[in-house]
């Protein structure tokens, strides 16, 4: 009986986990519109091409390639768990202004891109490559490069840049989580349902994912990945954000060797630095380019 039981809670947080409950498209539409963060007419008068780029995990990913400048400077946008591509425009429209070009995507399971669960960064940071490849073979190896990731994003990125590739010319990690089973203990301990079992359940939910889809709660570790990227780091996150605490964000400021910098926002809750911050992100940015010769 207890081993059924057991078994009952690992595919319980591990369906939680690969499965987790996305935001209804049409509500990310509208609620971007309505803040005006996604100004309509202004968005489908840039030139753009949609394209679909092949994941490496055997899926099509979504990518929009967004060109109003003639450089060869470009930002890619990897957005958060649960959103999508849409999600990205407001940040994109922030770097539009300062002149670099810009490449949105959905993540897989996530908009219009395939894949059928997510990873929170393990399959990801491989789709994040084939986006940042198929820049290159569009734009040339002299492209300017910067990858800027919210949440889910930002963990993506650093595990792009830490574990496959340093190739990006500067990163900006805005609200990532440090490690994987840390936030998974974290978000527990809001879970009623769970918190008396909050050690067994992420031993059981690692057992399940490995077994179900090929991977280890373990081995998605941003915290072990940034101590082998070499290029710049723009660390961001949310003095009050609930989801993510800020601490993780700071943890892997400190874990960071050479160009890094960080901005601790004083208002919003999670992923809302920018939302809430503008004039101060945008000038922590600047700050970060300015610094590093960008």
């Amino acid at each position: 009986m207890l081993g059924a039981a057991a078994a009952g809670l690992g595919l319980h947080l591990s369906n939680r986990i690969m499965y987790m409950a996305l935001k209804d498209e049409k509500s990310i539409f509208d609620r971007e519109v309505s803040q005006k963060r996604l100004i309509l007419h202004e968005y489908d008068s840039l030139p753009k091409e949609e394209v679909w780029v092949k994941s490496p995990n055997g899926y099509n990913i979504k990518t929009i390639f967004i060109t109003p400048h003639p450089s060869k400077k470009y930002i890619i946008f990897c957005h958060g768990v649960t959103e999508n591509k849409v999600n990205s425009i407001k940040y994109m429209n922030l770097f539009l202004a300062k002149g670099y070009n810009a490449v949105i995507f959905d993540h897989r399971r996530h908009g219009e891109s395939g894949g059928k669960t997510t990873s929170f960064g393990f399959y990801e940071k491989l789709d994040l490559k084939a986006v940042v490849d198929a820049l290159i073979k569009r734009t040339g190896d002299d492209v300017i490069l910067g990858i800027h990731g919210e949440s889910m994003g930002a963990a993506t990125t650093l595990l792009y840049a830490g574990s496959v590739e340093d190739r990006a010319d500067f990163y900006i990690a805005d609200c990532p989580f440090s490690d994987f089973r840390e936030q998974l203990a974290f978000m527990i301990q809001k879970d009623r349902e769970l918190l008396r079992t909050s050690r067994l359940a992420i031993s059981l939910a690692d057992f399940f994912i490995k077994l179900r889809d090929g991977y280890t709660i373990q081995s998605v570790s941003p915290k072990a990945a940034v101590l082998n990227i070499v290029k710049p780091v723009l660390f961001i996150h949310s003095k009050n954000d609930g989801f993510i605490p800020a601490h993780m964000t700071e943890s892997l400021y400190e874990l960071k060797k050479g160009a890094k910098k960080l901005f601790i926002a004083e208002n919003g809750d999670h992923a809302q630095s920018l939302v809430e911050n503008e004039e101060e992100y945008s000038r922590c940015v600047d700050e970060f380019l300015k610094e590093n010769g960008l």
